[in-house]
């Protein structure tokens, strides 16, 4: 099982190092820094008792009006009846506008995972580990917002720290 998610670390790495070169190459031109937005999504889930939110910070790329590519970072917690969970990852996402009031997503996440779990009358169980997560999500543009609804087809409800595999996002770009 170490050795799947040592893997999947070095992947995700190498995709990590051949996008920051990207940008590195693309930084010579005047034009590049002109195309990068800052901004990110804040998700919030609700499910049976369960909360969970999101903070991701994100850098994109915009090649077009309608297709963009980045990079964030995550930090999340969770809270249900008996664990508590904090995570922080990276990610590499993908933008689409069909029509400029319609925002795709598509985002790969590979997130650290740290949880305990109380029980009462024993000692808690605490738990380290990865866990990847594959976003596909749609939006609605007001100007510099998105609000929508991304669906984790990765989710694994022993796993994931996210309480559904909905979750909702609003998300802000400048």
């Amino acid at each position: 099982m170490k050795v799947y998610t040592l893997q999947k670390f070095k992947a995700f790495t190498l995709v990590s190092i051949i996008v920051f070169s990207l940008q590195i190459s693309y930084s010579q031109n005047d034009d590049f820094w002109s195309k990068v937005s800052f901004g990110g999504n804040l998700g919030i889930g609700f499910n049976n008792d369960t909360f969970s939110g999101v903070l991701e910070p994100m850098a994109i790329y915009n090649f077009n009006d309608q297709f963009a590519l980045g990079t964030g970072i995550s930090f999340g917690y969770t809270e249900a009846n008996n664990f508590t969970a904090t995570n922080y990852g990276a990610s590499i996402l993908t933008f689409y506008s069909p029509i400029r009031e319609i925002r795709l997503s598509a985002e790969f996440q590979e997130m650290g995972v740290s949880r305990t779990f109380e029980i009462e009358n024993a000692a808690d169980i605490k738990e380290d580990y990865w866990y990847p997560a594959l976003f596909l999500g749609g939006g609605y543009r007001i100007g510099n917002i998105s609000l929508g609804i991304r669906y984790d087809i990765l989710y694994d409800d022993d796993k994931s720290i996210y309480g559904s595999a909905y979750i909702p996002f609003v998300g802000v770009f400048f």
